[in-house]
């Protein structure tokens, strides 16, 4: 029977085929009969006379720093890295030079004893020969670790660690906004990069061993609060054969010297730039602008930070000259009764206006002569209601602007917020605390401006907003709901506001934050 080839091919091409599959060649070096290939050697031949991982060392060193436990980068950097990582295995690969002539395939480290000081890194590489012939070869690369100090811990071991410092500031009686920058630099977490704070007189010191993170700080004080922001620099050391120069440099930041609840005389350019505002107003609160109220109008203002340095202006009253008033009558103005002029600014919709009489408190049942005055706190005053307020008219106030006004621009009283439960009660009721980012000696007169500010963030929601306020863990209320179990009707933070505060050690000793929130000082 004869055999049929379908495939169109014929027996004798299928066995011209066979032969030339079969053809096999002598290895020049051994005589191993081989298939052809453009070296005409077996492969135990071509590994004993070509390595491809000749030009790449065998063994490297790796420079650890055991202070900081990072691992030097070349030339100056030096990077955070653990064992058996993805960055620690970059380092390593950029420590040999000569991959650069091969084709890198795999890479992984081999396991070594933690103490041994070794790192084994096995690599697969694929590299190109004369004749085309392309050869596969895996080694292993030997790291060793040696000790070397980096420039941070070598400053910090020769006690002068910082090469920048920021000094905050506030020169005023009322440092309310001192206070709130505080409470917004450990919310933003800004101070994550200081090597130390350190509390001195009137603010803070920020210490830092890097350049651009004291100006990352500064940018941040700058769009916080209104700032006046001064630098210099002094030259510590200069080296004449490399012409390198030394220095530390130092930024000062003044905080403008005016919180809320402070009153101001503003002048007459100045009035006209915001709206024809009331000579005498009231600084309403203190964020990246000072904000102004009118009592007299409840017109409202915003001061940037670069306006008010343009035309500086100091309070005249501040909250230690409160006075105690007792309210007889409130009769409120309705809008159709207000009268509005061209050229107005913004008036405030969450004020309402009124005329108020008051007397005071030490004086009542004794003075039947009732004081009136315009106030912009008749949505939360009614009759019998204490409020606070400065006494203009008997106050001894010393500033340029106050002299020119006359004796109708210048109120008998200013009043400023309603006046609840004694201070004393009010705090040993407060089940809240604040961290703080250094532990500060505070005088008497410290003590009454921090629980004033304590009182604005429970008065105000959105002030608080930007503030974390934890739980007082030491203070229990009296019931589970938001109530806190008091039925008095002053303004307080529900439980629902508040965080837990946990805290890590290590961590706020490196950010030089207190690792508890000390207790609020006692009045």
């Amino acid at each position: 029977m004869e055999y049929v080839d379908f495939s169109g091919g014929t027996a004798t091409d299928a066995t011209a085929n066979n032969d030339v599959q079969q053809s096999v060649i002598l290895c020049c070096e051994c005589g191993v009969a081989i298939q052809p290939n453009p070296s005409n050697m077996c492969v135990t031949c071509l590994r004993n006379h070509v390595d491809i991982t000749e030009g790449i060392p065998k063994q490297a060193v790796l420079h650890f720093c055991r202070n900081c436990e990072r691992y030097l980068q070349p030339p100056g950097e030096w990077i955070q890295a653990a064992l058996e990582s993805r960055e620690l295995l970059a380092l390593c690969l950029k420590k040999l030079k000569g991959l650069k002539e091969v084709k890198l395939v795999d890479a992984g480290f081999v396991w070594t004893e933690a103490h041994s000081k070794r790192i084994k890194v096995k690599l697969t590489v694929h590299g190109e020969i004369s004749g085309g012939t392309v050869l596969q070869q895996v080694f292993i690369v030997e790291f060793t670790i040696q000790n070397q100090m980096c420039d941070d811990c070598h400053r910090t071991e020769a006690k002068d660690f910082w090469r920048c410092m920021v000094q905050v500031r506030q020169r005023a009686e009322n440092k309310k906004t001192f206070y709130y920058l505080e409470q917004l630099i450990l919310k933003h977490k800004a101070h994550e990069n200081t090597l130390g704070i350190k509390p001195m007189h009137g603010g803070l010191d920020f210490y830092y061993a890097n350049e651009n993170h004291a100006r990352k700080m500064v940018d941040f004080l700058q769009t916080m609060v209104p700032v006046k922001i001064t630098s210099s620099k002094r030259l510590i050391s200069h080296d004449i054969h490399s012409n390198n120069f030394n220095y530390k440099y130092t930024w000062s930041v003044d905080i403008a010297p005016v919180s809320k609840d402070s009153v101001v005389c503003l002048s007459k350019k100045l009035r006209q730039q915001l709206g024809n505002l009331s000579p005498i107003c009231l600084i309403h609160k203190v964020t990246s602008g000072i904000h102004l109220i009118d009592p007299v109008t409840a017109q409202i203002a915003e001061l940037s930070g670069q306006v008010f340095y343009r035309s500086p202006f100091g309070p005249i009253c501040n909250p230690k000259q409160l006075v105690e008033y007792v309210v007889m009558d409130v009769e409120i103005i309705m809008d159709k009764d207000r009268k509005y002029y061209p050229g107005q600014g913004q008036l405030s919709f969450r004020h309402v206006l009124c005329d108020i009489w008051v007397v005071r408190a030490s004086e009542l049942g004794i003075n039947d002569n009732p004081i009136h005055t315009r106030s912009h706190l008749g949505h939360i005053l009614k009759v019998g209601d204490s409020v606070l307020g400065y006494n203009i008219g008997e106050a001894n106030i010393n500033d340029n602007e106050f002299e020119k006004l006359t004796a109708e621009q210048i109120p008998d009283v200013v009043l400023v917020k309603k006046c609840y439960i004694d201070r004393q009660t009010r705090s040993n009721q407060r089940l809240w605390k604040l961290r703080h980012l250094a532990d500060e000696a505070t005088d008497e007169r410290s003590k009454n401006g921090y629980h004033e500010f304590l009182e604005d963030l429970e008065e105000d929601p959105d002030y608080r907003r930007q503030v974390n306020i934890y739980r007082d863990t030491k203070k229990i209320p009296v019931d589970g709901g938001d109530t806190l179990g008091f039925n008095d009707n002053v303004p307080r933070i529900t439980l629902a506001e508040m965080l837990d505060d946990l805290t890590l050690d290590c961590a706020d000793d490196e950010m030089g934050e207190t690792e508890e929130a000390p207790e609020e000082p006692q009045l």
